[in-house]
Formats: structure tokens, sequence, C-alpha cells
């Protein structure tokens, strides 16, 4: 019996080092949800563009352990034009995120790589990286501020 219960306490204490080091070593739990893109700059060619996302537009980011997937569109009950949307699979590590974005309405876009760092301070998220699809004639800097929806 004792003998039983020292298996069993190692094998309990082992399963919860495997939790800990997940954390650690791959996806960190606190991107998986959903969140409210705030804030985009963009910087094209040395010239910087800010657009806010508390008035007029409004667009979510979805995480789960593999996938990501954005919505993006006018609150303007008029504008039916400016609706987005795109998603694929991401590799988180540490802070280094890339994304392969497979769908989206541009086909230039579909295929492509785009590696970014992120921080996660509470419930804010910033994405910083590099934009580049040739064929589409972009080359660009992003920053992204999110709010987790809860």
């Amino acid at each position: 019996m004792m003998k039983r219960l020292s298996i069993l306490t190692f094998v309990i204490g082992l399963s919860l080092m495997a939790c800990s080091n997940r954390k650690e070593s791959g996806k960190n739990l606190e991107l998986e949800g959903t969140w409210q893109l705030i804030s985009a700059t963009t910087i094209d060619k040395g010239k910087s563009e800010t657009t806010d996302y508390s008035g007029k537009l409004k667009m979510i980011k979805m995480f789960n352990d593999s996938h990501f997937a954005f919505l993006k569109h006018s609150l303007d009950p008029k504008d039916s034009t400016s609706f987005d949307a795109g998603g694929g699979t991401y590799v988180l590590k540490g802070e280094d995120y890339t994304e392969h974005l497979e769908y989206y309405k541009n086909k230039d876009w579909e295929g492509k790589i785009f590696n970014f760092k992120l921080a996660i301070h509470r419930d804010t998220l910033i994405q910083k990286g590099i934009e580049k699809v040739e064929a589409a004639g972009v080359d660009r800097i992003i920053i992204e501020k999110y709010l987790k929806v809860k």
C-alpha cells in the first residue's frame, strides 16, 4: 500500500511538472481567447499612420492552441464594404510569434508566413512585426494593441 502511494505521488508530481513546463516552453495560455484591437500603427516607407479602433471600426482576433482568426468591420450600418477576415495556424515560442496565413480575401497574402514579437501585460496584447507581401507591394512594420475580451 505504501509503495503504491509513493508511485502515485511520483506520477502526480511528474504530471504537475509537465504542465508547468508547457507554459514556459510553448504556448502561453494567456494568448488563447478573444482579443479586441484598440489601435494599429503602420509604418510604411518611414511614414507612420495610426488607426483608432474605438470608434467606427471594430476588429477581434481569436486564438486557440494552434490557430488564429481575425474579423474586422465598420460599425457604420451603411458601410458594408469594410469587412475583412483571415486566419490560419501559428507557432508561439516565448515572445516569438509566427503566423501562417491560410485564409484571406486577397490570394497574394495566402500561404505567407509573418514573424512578430508579442508582449502580454495583464489584459493587453502588443503585436509588432513586419508584413511583407511582394506580390501585393506591401513591406511595412505594424504595431497592434489589443485588449482581452472577457
